[in-house]
C-alpha cells in the first residue's frame, strides 16, 4: 500500500517584492527606516494587495511574497504600488526614498499550509532579484495571460538564466511611463492603423502637447498669412464653477460646440480644439494668447449651472487694440442652451462684419437635437474622447448609445460614435470591441449620421480615412474634400485631407494640406508632427522632416514619426541616426519587420511610393522578417512542397517566444491556429512558393505571404521540421501525422 502522502498543487500567480539597498538604509537611519517601511505597508502596500484580492503569504523584514489567482491582478497590483511610491518619494530626500523591485511568475506551487513552495515561487523570487530599482519584471508565462488587457506595455529582455533554474526563463519588463503614441501594448498590425486612423480621427484623445520649435509654427503663420484677410478667432475653454467636475463637462462642451458651429463659416478663420484647449485653467493673457495663435480676435467667459438654471458671462476681445468688442451676461434655462449658442454666434458674426452663405446660416442654426437629456449624453461622451485609456473610451461609447436611444434621430451622436469606434480600432482595445466587428460598426454609425444629416464633416472624415484603408482612393478623397469644404476651418478635416492626398501620391498638395493643419492648429496633438514629417519625406525632402522630427526627440514620437526619422535618416546616409531610430522601433515593437509594413502600407495608390518608405527602412536596418529571421535559400521549399504540407494538414510546433500553437488547413482553404492565449481563423492560399493567410482581425484583413523552409536542426520529435515567419511570429512546425 502507497503511503507516500499527497502534495497539494495549485497554479497561481506568484508576486515577490524586495526592499533596494534595505541594508544601507537601516544603517542611515534605523528608526526611520522601519517607521517609513511600516506607513508605506499601512498605506499603500496593503490596501493595494486587497483590492487585487492578493494574499500575503510571507513577510520579512525587506520583503514579500503574495499570492494571487490572476495574473492580470499581480500586474496590477504591482504597477499601483509602484506608481504610488514613485509619487511619494519625490518628496523625500534622497537618504529616506524607498524603492522596491518587484518579479512575477505564473507557476505551479506546493502548498503547505499557508505557505507556498516551489519553482513558482522560485523562479518570482529570481526575477525579483534580476529586476532593476522601482521596477517590474515578468515571467513569459505571466506575459502571455497579461498582454492586452492592461493599459502598461512590456518590453521582452529575451530567455535569461536565473540562479538556480534549470531551464532559461522568458522576461518582460512592464513599462511604467507610456509612450506618447497611446496607451498599452498594440499588436503590430495596429501599429499602423494607429499610425493613420489615429491621426486623422482621434482628434482630441488627450495627448502631451507637442514640446517643438517655436519657428516652425512660426515660420508657417507668417508664410501664409493666417486667415488670408479674413478675421481670425480663438474660443478659449469657458471656465466651469472649478470644484464641481460634472459641471464642468457642460462648459467644456458649450466651448466645443461654439468652435465646431464658429469653424463652418467660410468668412473666418478659427483655431482648432486642440491649440484652444492648451490654455484651459492658465491665466488669460490675451496678448500672449493671440500672438501664440496668430489671431486677433479672442472670445471666452464662464458658466455657471444651477439644475434648469445657466448664467453665462462672455466677451469678445480684440489683442490688436488690447481693448474689448463687446461683454456680455446671459441668464435663462438649460432648455434654451441652443438659443443661447446661437446668439453668441450672431454676435460674433456682427461684431467681425462677417458675412454667412445660406448654406452656413442653414447648418449653424439647425438644431441637433430636441432631447436635452440625449444632448447632455453627448456633451459627456465629447468630453471622455478627450482622455486617453480604454476606460473612458468605453465610456464614452456608452452615453454615444444613450444618447443615440433617447433620439434615435440624433446624426452628431452617430458621428461621434463612429469617430470613437475608430479610435477603439486605432488602439486594439478588443475588450471594448473586436476589430473586425469596429469597422463594420464604424461605417455603419458613419453611414447612419449622414442619412440624418448630409452635412457633417466629421462624419466625411471618418469615410474618407476608412475608405482609404479599403483602397477606394477616389472616394476617399471625395470624402475628405467634402470634410474640409463643410468645416473650412476644420484642422482635423485638413488632416484627413493630408493623409489621403498621401497615400493618392499627391505630394505637394498633402504638403499643404497639413501646413493648413498647422496654421489651423499652432498647438496640435503630437501624432500631427509625426505626420507632417512623414509628408515631407513622401515629398522628398529630407532634412526639413528630421528638423521637424528632430524638435521633438525620439521619446515625443509615435511610431510613424520613428519610422520616418529612420528612413529620413538613411536616405540622407546618416546610418548612425537611422540605425538608432531602428532600435526604438524595435524597442516598442520588437516583431515590427518591413514584410508586415508592406502589407500595412499597402494602400498606397503608386508601388514607388510604398518602395519609396520600404527601402528606406531595409537600407535602416529594419529586418525583413519578424525578429530578424532570415532563411538560406537552399532551405527553402518550392511550390510544390508547401502544397503538400497545406491542404487538410495540421501543423503542430512553437512559435518564436516557445509558447506552443497548432494551426488546422482544411481542405476548403480554411484554417484555425490557437495558441494559450488566442485563437484566429481565416484563409489560406499556397501561392507560387509562397504560404499566404488572411485573417479578418490581422493586418487589417490583408493578405500576408511568406516563404516556408526547412529547418536543418529540426526533428519530428521536437516538432520544428519547418519554420514559416509569419506577420507578428516565426512558427516552427511539424506535420501532424
Amino acid at each position: 500500500m502507497d503511503e507516500t502522502p499527497q502534495v497539494e498543487r495549485k497554479l497561481v500567480a506568484i508576486l515577490a517584492a524586495d526592499v533596494v539597498g534595505y541594508s544601507r538604509l537601516m544603517s542611515l537611519d534605523e528608526t526611520g527606516t522601519l517607521t517609513r517601511l511600516k506607513a508605506l505597508r499601512h498605506d499603500v502596500v496593503d490596501p493595494v494587495i486587497a483590492s487585487h484580492h492578493g494574499r500575503i503569504v510571507k513577510l520579512m523584514g525587506d520583503g514579500a511574497l503574495v499570492e494571487f489567482a490572476s495574473v492580470v491582478d499581480a500586474v496590477a497590483c504591482a504597477v499601483e504600488i509602484q506608481r504610488a511610491i514613485a509619487t511619494q518619494r519625490g518628496t523625500l530626500p534622497e537618504h529616506a526614498r524607498i524603492s522596491l523591485r518587484i518579479g512575477i511568475n505564473l507557476g505551479d506551487v506546493i502548498v503547505d499550509g499557508d505557505d507556498v513552495y516551489g519553482d513558482g515561487v522560485n523562479v518570482a523570487a529570481r526575477l525579483e532579484a534580476i529586476c532593476e530599482p522601482d521596477g517590474i519584471a515578468i515571467s513569459g508565462p505571466a506575459y502571455d495571460q497579461a498582454k492586452n488587457k492592461l493599459d502598461v506595455e512590456f518590453q521582452s529582455l529575451g530567455n535569461r538564466h536565473l540562479k538556480n533554474i534549470p531551464e532559461p526563463v522568458r522576461v518582460y519588463r512592464v513599462l511604467l511611463k507610456q509612450h506618447a503614441r497611446g496607451p498599452g501594448p498594440h499588436p503590430r498590425w495596429f501599429t499602423l492603423t494607429a499610425a493613420l486612423v489615429l491621426l486623422a480621427i482621434v482628434t482630441a484623445i488627450g495627448v502631451a502637447l507637442w514640446p517643438r520649435s517655436a519657428t516652425l509654427v512660426s515660420d508657417l503663420l507668417r508664410s501664409a498669412g493666417l486667415g488670408a484677410g479674413k478675421p481670425s478667432l480663438v474660443v478659449l475653454p469657458f471656465d466651469g464653477p472649478g470644484d464641481s467636475a460634472q459641471q464642468d463637462y457642460f462648459a467644456d462642451g458649450l466651448t466645443d460646440d461654439l468652435i465646431t458651429d464658429l469653424s463652418k463659416i467660410s468668412g473666418l478663420t478659427v483655431i482648432a480644439r486642440h491649440s484652444a484647449f492648451a490654455f484651459k485653467d492658465q491665466p488669460k493673457d490675451i496678448g500672449t494668447i493671440a500672438r501664440q495663435l496668430g489671431v486677433r480676435y479672442v472670445l471666452g467667459g464662464n458658466v455657471r449651472r444651477a439644475g434648469d438654471t445657466i448664467r453665462v458671462n462672455v466677451q469678445l476681445a480684440d489683442a490688436a487694440t488690447a481693448s474689448t468688442v463687446w461683454a456680455e451676461r446671459y441668464d435663462g434655462s438649460a432648455t434654451r442652451i441652443f438659443e443661447l449658442q446661437d446668439q453668441l454666434i450672431k454676435r460674433v458674426v456682427e461684431a467681425l462684419s462677417v458675412r454667412l452663405t445660406e448654406s452656413e446660416t442653414s447648418a449653424i442654426t439647425r438644431l441637433p437635437t430636441r432631447n436635452l437629456e440625449a444632448y447632455d449624453f453627448y456633451m459627456r461622451a465629447e468630453q471622455k474622447v478627450y482622455s486617453i485609456g480604454q476606460r473612458s473610451l468605453g465610456e464614452a461609447l456608452s452615453m454615444y448609445e444613450k444618447a443615440i436611444s433617447l433620439d434615435p434621430g440624433f446624426a452628431e451622436a452617430y458621428a461621434g460614435h463612429a469617430r470613437a469606434i475608430v479610435d477603439v480600432l486605432a488602439f486594439d482595445f478588443q475588450p471594448l470591441m473586436l476589430s473586425a466587428v469596429a469597422r463594420q460598426q464604424a461605417y455603419a454609425s458613419a453611414g447612419r449620421s449622414l442619412e440624418l444629416n448630409p452635412g457633417l464633416p466629421r462624419s466625411y472624415a471618418v469615410l474618407g480615412i476608412l475608405q482609404m484603408l479599403d483602397g477606394e482612393i477616389d472616394r476617399a478623397i471625395e470624402s475628405v474634400q467634402r470634410a474640409v469644404a463643410l468645416d473650412p476651418n476644420g484642422a482635423d478635416a485638413k488632416l484627413n485631407l493630408a493623409i489621403v492626398l498621401t497615400y493618392a501620391g499627391r505630394h505637394p498638395e498633402a504638403l499643404a494640406a497639413i501646413e493648413g493643419v498647422l496654421q489651423l492648429d499652432p498647438k496640435p496633438k503630437a501624432q500631427v508632427y509625426g505626420y507632417y514629417g512623414l509628408v515631407l519625406y513622401m515629398n522628398r525632402r529630407y532634412e526639413e522632416a528630421l528638423k521637424v522630427l528632430r524638435s521633438v526627440g525620439p521619446d515625443g514620437l509615435g511610431d510613424v514619426g520613428i519610422e520616418t526619422l529612420a528612413m529620413a535618416s538613411a536616405q540622407l546616409g546618416r546610418m548612425e541616426d537611422a540605425h538608432g531610430a531602428v532600435e526604438v522601433v524595435l524597442k516598442r515593437i520588437p516583431s515590427q519587420s518591413v514584410a508586415s509594413l508592406r502589407v500595412m502600407y499597402g494602400h498606397h495608390r503608386r508601388p514607388e511610393d510604398l518602395d519609396h518608405r520600404m527601402s528606406a527602412l531595409l537600407k535602416a536596418g529594419l529586418p525583413e522578417w519578424c525578429f530578424g529571421f532570415s532563411g538560406r535559400l537552399e532551405d527553402r521549399l518550392d511550390a510544390s512542397a508547401i502544397r503538400s504540407l497545406a491542404s487538410g494538414k495540421t501543423w503542430n510546433g512553437y512559435l518564436q517566444n516557445g509558447a506552443p500553437f497548432v494551426m488546422q488547413l482544411g481542405s476548403n482553404g480554411d484554417f484555425a491556429v490557437r495558441t494559450q492565449t488566442r485563437m484566429a481563423v481565416g484563409r489560406f492560399t499556397p501561392e507560387q512558393d509562397l504560404f499566404c493567410t488572411q485573417s479578418a482581425g490581422v493586418l487589417l484583413g490583408r493578405k500576408f505571404c511568406s516563404p516556408v523552409y526547412r529547418n536543418p536542426g529540426g526533428s519530428a520529435e521536437t516538432r520544428d521540421e519547418y519554420v514559416y515567419p509569419d506577420s507578428t511570429t516565426v512558427r516552427y512546425f511539424s506535420v501532424a501525422q
